[in-house]
């Protein structure tokens, strides 16, 4: 399945938490929630992701926990659809119409004219915390025209200039689900920091704004609500050169991979 973006740009839709369809080369989506809820939670932000979101080139899963690796999300994808998860937990995808693919940092996949290479990231490894089954928390890197870095969920982001000689877009976690943003996650201000690690041109804030725990809204609603303005904030304090792009969640941006042009802001479809 092609790219609707242009030779020469990336375009990025955030489907809210960290779903992400990537554009270039071909057409990825990363750790895809696709409903209205998730277990305790519900969406508070953005609409459902459409029919087109089903239809993609491959799906990239960061790590096990189930707003991440959401099996009645992965129900709705085309069967056949390939499906990187960490290396021993393919059996988490048995029945689902996907593919899978077990991956481990260091390994390249190729899809479509695009090559994702998979990233460490340090997260914990489990399903659930009492869990046998375990797959490594990864990130990855997408190079078609440009480069696209997704960390999935990290507290610590990786050196890439063993990747990559530029980062092009950084997609990052800057929240979670809850009130309390428990350990092993980036907050804004550690994500913001991460910047000067990246040095990406364009930076995107995920993984807030979107669930929230059923009748909890009164519950410090600024943990859901500020996070990816607090880190615009703080990026533009630490990593002034880099350009924050703040969206809300079915918005999609396109950034320019040619020097000297800007990129665009539009609506998601």
């Amino acid at each position: 399945m092609a790219s609707t973006s242009d030779g020469s740009s990336i375009r990025v839709t955030w489907w809210g938490h960290a779903t992400v369809l990537v554009e270039d080369g071909a057409r990825l989506l990363t750790d895809p929630v696709l409903t209205p809820r998730l277990l305790h939670l519900r969406r508070r932000s953005g609409t459902v992701p459409g029919r087109s979101a089903h239809r993609v080139d491959a799906v990239l899963l960061s790590h096990l926990h189930a707003d991440h690796l959401h099996r009645p999300s992965l129900a709705r994808l085309e069967p056949g659809t390939p499906a990187l998860v960490p290396r021993g937990a393919a059996g988490l995808l048995r029945g689902l119409p996907v593919t899978p693919v077990e991956v481990e940092a260091g390994d390249d996949v190729a899809v479509g004219t695009a090559t994702v290479e998979v990233v460490p990231a340090v997260h914990a490894d489990r399903r659930w915390p009492w869990s046998r089954l375990r797959g490594t928390a990864v990130g990855y890197v997408v190079t078609g025209r440009g480069t696209t870095y997704f960390a999935g969920d990290t507290g610590s982001v990786p050196d890439l200039r063993g990747v990559t000689p530029q980062v092009d877009v950084a997609l990052l976690p800057v929240g979670g689900w809850g009130p309390w943003l428990r350990g092993e996650h980036l907050d804004p201000g550690r994500a913001a920091a991460a910047l000067r690690v990246l040095s990406p041109v364009v930076a995107v804030p995920v993984h807030y704004g979107t669930f929230w725990p059923r009748g909890a809204s009164w519950l410090r609603p600024r943990a859901f609500h500020e996070p990816g303005r607090d880190f615009a904030t703080a990026a533009a304090r630490v990593a002034p050169d880099v350009e924050v792009r703040v969206l809300e969640p079915g918005m999609s941006t396109v950034v320019d991979v040619r020097p000297g042009t800007d990129g665009r802001i539009i609506r998601g479809r």
